[in-house]
């Protein structure tokens, strides 16, 4: 049996038991907090992500454009330093002014040169020497080369460079700067050339090459 006493202790007892439950529980005011927090930081940590995103491409961007320019420039060197005075004759058998020159108009190419020092891979049959174009088409700096000097075609293009708003070279001889080259018999080839582009991104590029004898 039990007494009022004991009645009023067990009543007492649930009550305290209700009362801790209802306290260990959220109310929704909490839990609409707790969510909008969880909504903060994961915004958060997507627009972190969204920038880690968009600077790896950058990189990557400016990573390949530099490789480009590095290649241009190896091949520019190359060129450039395997300048030879031997003119060449054109398709209709015309033989060419100078061996070197740059273009004196827009739909000209760039720079025209005849070079020396390309290996035979293979022992195949090829020139010695070969003529080489660089031309501005669009955005894009190109190179052509034809496989020997007189009467022949050029090869498909190979674009260096991508980008590019403007592009202009400069003859150095003597310590002076021109646009144009004119051969003379105690200087057949000018000192060095300067090209000068202009890329998207990057704003001017310049760089010196010196003229033959593999500089």
């Amino acid at each position: 049996m039990t007494g009022p006493g004991q009645n009023h202790a067990q009543a007492a007892s649930a009550r305290g038991a209700s009362g801790s439950a209802r306290q260990s529980g959220f109310t929704l005011v909490e839990v609409l907090i707790a969510l909008m927090i969880f909504a903060l930081i994961a915004a958060a940590g997507t627009g972190v992500i969204a920038v880690s995103i968009d600077n790896r491409f950058a990189v990557k961007e400016s990573t390949d454009k530099t490789a480009e320019l590095q290649r241009s420039r190896a091949l520019l060197k190359a060129d450039i330093g395997q300048v030879v005075t031997r003119r060449s004759r054109d398709l209709t058998g015309q033989v060419e002014p100078v061996a070197l020159r740059g273009g004196s108009a827009p739909a000209e190419p760039l720079l025209v040169l005849n070079r020396s020092g390309w290996s035979n891979p293979g022992e195949r049959d090829r020139a010695s020497l070969q003529r080489v174009e660089y031309r501005l088409v669009e955005d894009r700096l190109e190179r052509r080369v034809f496989t020997h000097l007189d009467g022949a075609r050029p090869g498909p293009p190979q674009v260096l460079f991508r980008q590019v708003e403007a592009a202009s070279i400069a003859f150095v001889s003597a310590g002076q700067e021109t646009p144009t080259f004119t051969p003379a018999q105690n200087r057949p080839l000018p000192d060095a050339i300067r090209i000068r582009l202009v890329v998207r991104g990057y704003g001017q590029i310049e760089q010196l090459f010196l003229v033959g004898s593999g500089r």
